[in-house]
């Protein structure tokens, strides 16, 4: 297998296999990676990237049976003490994390991208139990509505957001520069 070295230019693939740069158990010594600048750490983040894509994919392996102990073990019905405290909690955690993309979206800040995805991800989340915790009819439909008027469609602007966030800063500082 060849290792592949990722430079600011391009991606290329190394000459030598892994296993012919004289590491132990295919992993290249530190001194054999005649690389200039910063290459060797970019390889190295790289390499840490790998294992923590193995580490994830290892846990939502691990996670396939638990689940299945869980919607086999728990019961339908349950009664929570807590139930309003619970989604209290939730919602002011959901009202302060739109506020961080609001300050974040105001002041052109590079946290815009995570707190986007953090808001997205809880509006789904919202969406998802408020549906399914519905005990009547009634609040069924309010639940559907709300998801499909509201939760949703603002989780849908916040991942665009997110997706294009890095593009939106850069045109921003250079009208910003354009107007200085």
């Amino acid at each position: 297998m060849y290792d592949q070295i990722v430079t600011a230019e391009k991606t290329t693939t190394a000459s030598l296999p892994l296993s012919r740069l004289g590491g132990i158990g295919g992993r290249p010594r530190p001194l054999t990676l005649f690389m200039e600048g910063h290459a060797a750490i970019r390889v190295v983040r790289a390499r840490a990237l790998d294992w923590i894509g193995l580490l994830f994919a290892a846990a939502a392996v691990v996670l396939v049976p638990w689940v299945v102990f869980l919607v086999r073990a728990l019961p339908s019905h349950h009664r929570s003490a807590h139930w309003d405290v619970a989604w209290g909690g939730f919602d002011i955690a959901l009202a302060l994390l739109l506020v961080g993309v609001a300050v974040a979206a105001w002041r052109r800040s590079p946290w815009l991208e995570g707190a986007a995805t953090a808001a997205a991800t809880l509006l789904f989340v919202d969406a998802w139990f408020d549906v399914l915790t519905a005990s009547s009819r009634s609040e069924l439909v309010l639940a559907i509505v709300e998801a499909a008027v509201v939760e949703l469609p603002i989780a849908v602007i916040c991942l665009l957001l997110a997706r294009s966030v890095e593009r939106r800063l850069a045109a921003a500082e250079l009208a910003a520069e354009d107007c200085a």
